[in-house]
């Protein structure tokens, strides 16, 4: 009697432990944006945080995407792409919209139709970005669905997603060498991002995820604990001058 009240009592832990950390994985992504969401609101400043980061991951997250129909890795991952693309358009129209609330004077529009690369990612209306991601989807399903069959293809595929999500930092780190500042970037945001990273690869190794998941995690872990080394390298320098420019 004692082993099966053990053996169930073993299943309803694993089952509980399990869909804690499938949620986790959904949502916790996601948590790490909400102090700098917060932050640009109240501060009505964006300029502390590089929109290239929102980039990084709706590209990243839209391959994870495509290569699903190739891999059929586990189904929080690939809901927690869907959430992460959510968040990220939420970012971009805060900040798409503060700058436009804080310019001095009116100054020519900016939008994806210009097709002018001097101006990539910098445009000055919310609808441009949605834009250029529906021509990022539309040609990115098509061409999935032309090659899905092609191994080599699809794994290319599968750790461009990972790769470009393991440098989602890179832009931050960046622009806070550039100006010698980490003025206007949330550091609790970076902690999370940190924290969670390290969850992720444990995840990724222990749930045997794809290689590419767990090599590029441990890449990502690495970048968060540079931009923390920026915030303790530039704890006292000030604020950069021109605070109100493009990203």
């Amino acid at each position: 009697m004692d082993w099966i009240i053990n053996d169930e009592l073993g299943l309803t832990v694993g089952h509980l432990v399990g869909w804690t950390s499938a949620s986790f994985m959904v949502v916790g992504g996601v948590l790490p944006y909400i102090p700098q969401y917060r932050q640009i609101k109240q501060t009505q400043d964006p300029e502390g945080f590089s929109l290239h980061v929102c980039l990084a991951l709706l590209i990243a997250n839209t391959l994870r995407i495509l290569f699903w129909f190739s891999s059929r890795y586990e189904l929080p991952l690939l809901v927690q792409s869907v959430v992460m693309n959510i968040t990220m358009f939420l970012m971009i129209h805060l900040c798409v919209k503060v700058r436009r609330n804080n310019a001095i004077m009116r100054t020519r529009e900016r939008v994806f139709s210009d097709f002018d690369s001097r101006y990539f990612w910098q445009w000055t209306d919310f609808q441009s970005y949605v834009d250029f991601m529906l021509v990022v989807w539309a040609v990115g399903a098509a061409v999935t669905y032309l090659l899905l069959s092609v191994t080599w293809f699809m794994e290319t595929i599968g750790f461009l997603a990972v790769f470009t999500e393991a440098m989602l930092g890179l832009p931050q780190f960046a622009r806070n060498y550039k100006n010698k500042s980490t003025h206007g970037m949330s550091i609790c945001m970076v902690i999370m991002w940190t924290a969670g990273d390290m969850f992720k690869t444990g995840y990724f190794i222990l749930r045997h995820a794809p290689t590419q998941f767990w090599i590029c995690g441990t890449l990502q872990v690495s970048l968060d604990l540079a931009i923390l080394l920026q915030v303790y390298i530039y704890r006292k320098n000030p604020a950069p001058r021109n605070t109100h420019r493009g990203d």
